[in-house]
């Protein structure tokens, strides 16, 4: 009976490890759920954020464009003929609008928004308005180019 005893509690001890365990195992593997879920809806925020840095660059090279369009016209005015400022200004100008609309199509047809983001997406309801304007700005500026 004593050898019995001794083996009884090593066995609910035993049986008590492997409970503990196995509640250890199931919040570990919960905890890789969660884990992997939230990579993954980080994973989805970097692509969007991804795709609002590469609106931003279209931007920033349509508004370049634009500026050198008004600076090749004003420096070339005095050393070739006027021709040759007004239709590398009228390029500059054109592809400045190509980068605008190419823009707001990039970004609208870009990557669908997370479906629980961490972030604030750029409103679509700001974009093309946006662009618009700055799409008659440079318009404004091919007739400027053209008329001076």
């Amino acid at each position: 009976m004593d050898d019995a005893e001794p083996k009884s509690r090593q066995s609910r001890q035993q049986t008590a490890a492997l409970k503990q365990t196995a509640h250890d195992i199931q919040h570990s593997t919960a905890e890789l759920a969660d884990a992997a879920d939230r990579r993954t809806i980080l994973a989805t925020d970097r692509t969007y954020l991804a795709s609002e840095r590469t609106y931003a660059a279209w931007m920033r090279t349509a508004l370049a464009a634009l500026a050198s369009a008004v600076g090749a016209r004003a420096l070339m005015r005095d050393i070739l003929p006027g021709w040759a400022g007004k239709l590398s200004g009228s390029a500059l100008v054109i592809f400045a609008i190509f980068c605008l609309v190419a823009a707001v199509w990039r970004q609208l047809q870009g990557v669908s928004p997370p479906p629980h983001p961490d972030i604030q997406p750029i409103p679509n309801t700001l974009l093309i308005p946006t662009n618009v304007v700055l799409g008659l700005v440079a318009i404004i500026v091919l007739v400027g180019i053209w008329a001076a």
